[in-house]
């Protein structure tokens, strides 16, 4: 590059303008859509806006898909004292999440996804992240059900805060809770949209046009993290 560089330097400046140019290109990428809305995310203090919900209190019902290790449910119970059910696919999450809160009888976990119907299928196990839109050399079979039936099964009227991020099959559930008018019900959605679908910029933007028909942004980060609010 150094030698490119003293050539250009050589035949002219505005010639070394133009390579500067590319090599700027070059070493510093255009950040992503996901890039841009992380740093925003966390630039707006992102981090305490997933757990600002003042409305939240013991009888409100929480739902969080994608449960990973529980973290993210024990800092609302902390703060809310709220019934909570986490969902969680793979099993030895699960596990531990279900030892976690073993003793906490407002904490209801279970071993299964929550989808547009029941089903059967598989997800890749990549380091600390889990898919069913990627394919990788551990995949593990996972069980989903029906959200309209596990809702009516519970007896469940309302939720005041459902935590969505289950890698990339956000986008069909969204789509069910939003055709079947469960969506209505939902006071508070927290979602994180993924970027590896295909369109999935398109997508994402396509949920929250249906989305503002009910609901209004309290915020929104490409590919990090939204939360949209039932309007009164």
């Amino acid at each position: 590059m150094k030698y490119l560089s003293f050539f250009f330097k050589k035949t002219g400046a505005l010639s070394k303008r133009f390579f500067d140019k590319i090599s700027r290109m070059l070493y510093h990428p255009k950040p992503s859509v996901k890039d841009e809305g992380a740093n925003e995310f966390y630039r707006s203090g992102g981090e305490q806006l997933r757990f600002d919900y003042p409305g939240l209190n013991t009888n409100s019902i929480v739902f969080d898909l994608g449960g990973y290790e529980g973290q993210w449910a024990s800092d609302i119970y902390g703060r809310y004292r709220s019934k909570i059910y986490i969902f969680e696919v793979y099993a030895p999450y699960y596990d531990n999440i279900k030892e976690r809160f073993s003793n906490n009888d407002d904490i209801k976990v279970y071993n299964f996804g929550l989808s547009s119907g029941d089903a059967v299928t598989q997800i890749s196990i990549d380091g600390f992240s889990t898919s069913a839109f990627k394919k990788s050399e551990n995949m593990v079979d996972i069980e989903l059900r029906n959200v309209s039936h596990f809702i009516s099964e519970n007896k469940i009227k309302k939720i005041d805060l459902m935590k969505i991020n289950i890698e990339g099959a956000e986008y069909e559930l969204l789509e069910h809770l939003i055709s079947t008018g469960i969506v209505k019900t939902i006071d508070n959605l927290q979602i994180q949209f993924h970027e590896f679908i295909p369109n999935a910029f398109n997508e994402m933007n396509s949920i929250r046009e249906k989305l503002s028909v009910t609901h209004l942004p309290t915020y929104k980060f490409d590919f990090t993290w939204d939360n949209w609010k039932l309007k009164e």
